[in-house]
C-alpha cells in the first residue's frame, strides 16, 4: 500500500506539473491581449479546468490506461518510472521555456518504462512486443494532425472574422472581441481539462488495477460512481497546477510566436477549443500545446507570413519530436534503477 501511495502522489505531481506547465497554453493569448491580469487569468484558467471534471466523460483515460501496453507487463513500478520519466521532461522544458507536451511526455515515460521491464524480463528480441499500436497510432497521427486542425480552425476563423466586422472601427472590434475573448479562454481551459486531466486518471486507474484494488471489468469498462474521486482529484490537481503558473512560457506562447490582439487571441483560443472538444470526446489523448501553438500560428498568418516568428516555432517543433524519446529514455533509465534495488519489480 506504501508504493500504491507513493505512484499515487508521483501521479498527482504530474498532474500539477502538468497544469503548472502547460498553464501558459490556457493563459498566454488572454494575458497578452492585456484581457486579463496575470492572477486572474489563472483563476479563470484553473476554475474551467476542474468544471472540466463533470463535462467530459473517461474516453482519454482508457486511452492512456489500457490502449498503449500491454497490461501483463504493467505493474506500479512501471507505473512509477513511467511518472518519473515524464516529471523529469516537464521540468527540463519548463526550464528552458519550451512549451512541449505532457501528454507525449506521459506516454513516452509508460512506454519506455514497460519496454525497459519487457527487456529485463522477456529480453531485447520481444521487448517492443508490449507496445499496442493501435492507441498508439492515433496519437502520434494526431501529432500533425491536432496542431494543424488548430492552424486551419484559426485561419478559417480569423478570416471569417475580419470579413464580418470589416465595417467596423478598430476601437469597437477591439471592444467586443476582449468581451468575447472570456469566453474563448473559458472554451479553451475546459478543453484542457478534459483532455489533459484524464491522462492522470487512467494512469491512477492503472495503478489501482496493478495494485488489485480494482478487478479488469472496473478497469475496462466501469468508469462510473467508483471512479469518481480519481476523477476530481485528478481535475483538483491540474486546476491547482494552472493556478501556479509556468510563467516562463507564457511570454513564448503569447508573444515570441507571434503578436496577438484580443480578436486574434478569441480566434487561437476558439480554433483551440474545438479541436481539444473533439479529441477528447473521440478519446484521442493531444497535445494541448501543439493545438494552441497551430491555432496561434494559423491567426499570425492572416497578417502576413513574416508576422510568425518561425525560428521560435522551429524550436517548439523540436521539443515536440524529442518529448517522446527522451521522456522513454528517462523513464528507461528509472526502471532500471529500480530493479537494481528491488530485483522483483
Amino acid at each position: 500500500m506504501v508504493l500504491l501511495a507513493v505512484t499515487v502522489l508521483f501521479a498527482l505531481a504530474f498532474d500539477f506539473l502538468n497544469g503548472f506547465h502547460d498553464s501558459a497554453n490556457s493563459i498566454a493569448t488572454v494575458v497578452s491581449t492585456r484581457v486579463l491580469s496575470p492572477r486572474l487569468a489563472v483563476i479563470w484558467a484553473a476554475f474551467f479546468n476542474f468544471v472540466a471534471a463533470f463535462l467530459f466523460g473517461t474516453a482519454v483515460a482508457k486511452t492512456i490506461g489500457q490502449g498503449l501496453v500491454r497490461l501483463d507487463i504493467m505493474t506500479q513500478y512501471v507505473v512509477l518510472a513511467a511518472l518519473v520519466g515524464a516529471i523529469v521532461w516537464n521540468l527540463l522544458t519548463w526550464w528552458w521555456g519550451l512549451p512541449s507536451s505532457s501528454s507525449h511526455a506521459l506516454m513516452g515515460g509508460l512506454g519506455g518504462a514497460a519496454i525497459a521491464r519487457a527487456a529485463i524480463v522477456h529480453g531485447w528480441r520481444t521487448s517492443y512486443n508490449v507496445i499496442l499500436p493501435s492507441g498508439w497510432n492515433k496519437t502520434l497521427i494526431f501529432i500533425v494532425v491536432a496542431p494543424l486542425m488548430g492552424l486551419v480552425l484559426g485561419l478559417i476563423m480569423m478570416v471569417a472574422v475580419s470579413w464580418i466586422f470589416k465595417n467596423q472601427s478598430p476601437t469597437s472590434v477591439d471592444r467586443t472581441f476582449r468581451k468575447l475573448q472570456l469566453v474563448s479562454a473559458a472554451a479553451y481551459s475546459l478543453g484542457h481539462g478534459g483532455n489533459d486531466a484524464q491522462k492522470t486518471m487512467g494512469i491512477v486507474a492503472g495503478a489501482l488495477y496493478t495494485a488489485g484494488l480494482i478487478n479488469a471489468d472496473q478497469f475496462h469498462h466501469t468508469w462510473g460512481p467508483y471512479h469518481w474521486p480519481i476523477i476530481l482529484a485528478a481535475n483538483a490537481a491540474i486546476a491547482l497546477g494552472t493556478y501556479f503558473g509556468g510563467w516562463r512560457i507564457v511570454h513564448t506562447m503569447g508573444a515570441k510566436i507571434t503578436k496577438l490582439k484580443p480578436v486574434g487571441g478569441f480566434c487561437a483560443e476558439t480554433a483551440g477549443a474545438l479541436t481539444l472538444w473533439v479529441t477528447a470526446h473521440a478519446g484521442i489523448p493531444v497535445s494541448t500545446t501543439h493545438t494552441i501553438t497551430g491555432a496561434i500560428v494559423g491567426v499570425g498568418t492572416t497578417q502576413r507570413l513574416s508576422a510568425v516568428r518561425w525560428g521560435v516555432a522551429g524550436r517548439i517543433v523540436w521539443a515536440w519530436i524529442l518529448t517522446i524519446p527522451a521522456s522513454a529514455a528517462v523513464a528507461m533509465t528509472t526502471f532500471w534503477i529500480i530493479r537494481m534495488i528491488n530485483p522483483n519489480a
